[in-house]
């Protein structure tokens, strides 16, 4: 027997010997690799089935065309969402204990356009109360999910969809260009407001029969989050790194020419000082986890790529170069031909979208995506109910004004 052929000898038996040993290591290492995949799939199972049967109404909300109220309105009217319950250990690891998350809402059906705000039953009384306290004049009833009426993706169907999540362009902590930046917080004639969301409102009101567009804000209050430095087991809130932020503009030195940092020579632009007092007015507000799902439908003949675009382009209205803005995340299509051949993949995504929406489902299973921070002031920017400033002709209003709410209405 040659070298060789020893040399070969020699690695079947450390091989063989090697496979046989595996089963003793297995049983120490696999354990410890199962336990957390076990452990997140008994989760999710006892969320879906605790979400599965929570109670939900959608409300839509009709207003006066007379009304006059301010933005801050709607900020008094989204501090009802902030329901921070996580519950006990016991309600989370073995109940399936979520914490409480709404949806607000805004649908055009060809060109009609509608405002809804989906709850969970136990907090319908509270919704409306918090609405009427601010909006008195206003109509709220419950309303058929609008979303039923489409039978995307059903046999037969001749719907085609388009769809898109917003994420922000910059850290959370960077404020969108509010109501506040746009001089709606003052008093002033109607006729000179400029009201970031009265481009959306044409974008909605500018759609034919055959179509629809539907916008969606999945709200719930703000939980910490892992930090990206340090500890994987540290958590930290959004303010985090505000502050520091604003301690890095408002504290940022200079060199001097010898190379050492002057602490008493500041280098701040115009532009940073109003960012740094953009966020700092920031920290004085709730928060929100929040998503921005979009989707268009059309019937297949009538299907509008310039609608895409307007809507895409009408939310630019919210984005500022020295603040923050919205830009596309997870959407619809791709970029190359060959990254879907055969266009399953697409079909895939457009029934997601389609579902996800349909089922409100953003923070949990079964479809989960990175929430962005909205504070109160630039919830109230992108959701709100309009004033007089806003003409657009489809857009729903009462008629008449009511004397009050009801007068049944609980406590």
């Amino acid at each position: 027997m040659d070298l060789s052929e020893l040399y070969l000898l020699a690695i079947k038996s450390q091989l063989f010997g090697a496979l046989g040993r595996a089963p003793i290591v297995l049983w120490y290492i696999l354990p410890l690799i199962m336990v957390p995949v076990v452990w997140r799939n008994w989760l999710s199972y006892i969320q879906a089935l605790y979400i599965k049967n929570l109670e939900w109404n959608l409300l839509e909300v009709r207003i006066p065309r007379e009304v006059t109220k301010p933005p801050q309105a709607m900020e008094v009217v989204v501090q009802i969402f902030q329901q921070g319950n996580d519950g006990t250990f016991i309600d989370r690891w073995w109940k399936g204990f979520v914490r409480t998350w709404f949806s607000l809402e805004i649908a055009s059906f060809g060109g009609e356009i509608h405002f809804y705000i989906r709850t969970p039953k136990k907090f319908r009384n509270a919704v409306e109360a918090q609405v009427y306290s601010q909006y008195p004049m206003a109509e709220i009833f419950e309303a058929e999910d609008y979303t039923m009426g489409v039978n995307y993706g059903a046999e037969g169907s001749d719907w085609e969809i388009w769809a898109t999540n917003l994420k922000l362009s910059k850290e959370d902590f960077y404020p969108l260009k509010t109501y506040v930046d746009y001089g709606l917080d003052k008093e002033m004639e109607e006729e000179n407001k400029v009201d970031p969301l009265t481009p959306v409102l044409e974008v909605l009101g500018s759609i034919g029969p055959s179509e629809q567009l539907w916008l969606q804000i999945p709200v719930m209050d703000a939980k910490k989050r892992f930090a990206k430095k340090g500890s994987w087991f540290k958590k930290a809130e959004w303010k985090d790194g505000a502050k520091a932020e604003i301690e890095k503009l408002q504290k940022r030195d200079v060199k001097t020419k010898e190379g050492e940092f002057n602490l008493a020579k500041f280098s701040q632009t115009p532009q940073e000082k109003i960012v740094a007092e953009a966020i700092a007015r920031s920290l004085g507000k709730p928060a929100f986890d929040c998503g921005y799902r979009v989707v268009y439908l059309s019937k297949k003949e009538k299907f509008n790529p310039g609608i895409i675009m307007g809507i895409i382009g009408s939310i630019k209205q919210y984005g500022s170069p020295h603040l923050n803005g919205f830009k596309l995340a997870k959407r619809v299509g791709f970029d190359y031909p060959w990254q879907d051949m055969t266009g399953r993949r697409t079909k895939r995504i457009k029934w997601e979208f389609f579902d996800a929406y349909r089922k409100r489902s953003y923070f949990y299973d079964p479809y989960k995506f990175e929430p962005m921070i909205l504070t109160s002031e630039e919830l109230a920017t992108v959701f709100r109910f309009p004033g007089q400033v806003a003409s657009t002709p489809s857009l729903g209003r009462i008629e008449s004004k009511r004397a009050e709410p009801p007068g049944n209405l609980p406590v």
